[in-house]
């Protein structure tokens, strides 16, 4: 089970690296990408873009971090990875109801939500 928990982690991880460094550095490319198709107008600043690529980023390395507080008991097990799965979830519910506000399609965020929920009850202590 151990594993499967690792995949999922790595999964998520991945998945945010990814869109958290393209939010980071080519936002201008893809915002001229989605401004050339008509039902994407985008009504979000590059600011606002970037800080949500560098939490996006920041998380997915939290994700994938061990738990190096574990050994002298002060901190609970996988406390550090629970917890920015869970904000990577938070993330994805804002991300669906954004989405879902504007009639677009929330499947992909729904799946993530459901991806860190899994990382967090497959780390939760027995």
């Amino acid at each position: 089970m151990n594993g499967l928990i690792w995949i999922g982690q790595v999964a998520l991880a991945g998945v945010f690296l990814t869109l958290g460094t393209f939010k980071l550095f080519s936002f201008a490319p893809l915002m001229q990408a989605a401004d050339s198709r008509a039902y994407m107008r985008v009504t979000t600043t590059p600011l606002s873009e970037r800080i949500l690529g560098f939490i996006e980023v920041l998380l997915a390395f939290g994700v994938l971090m061990p738990d190096i507080y574990a050994s002298d008991g002060m901190v609970p097990e996988f406390v550090i990875v629970r917890s920015c799965a869970a904000g990577l979830g938070v993330l994805m519910v804002g991300a669906a109801i954004y989405h879902m506000r504007r009639k677009e399609p929330a499947a992909l965020d729904f799946a993530l939500v459901c991806m860190a929920l899994f990382v967090i009850v497959g780390r939760w202590p027995i």
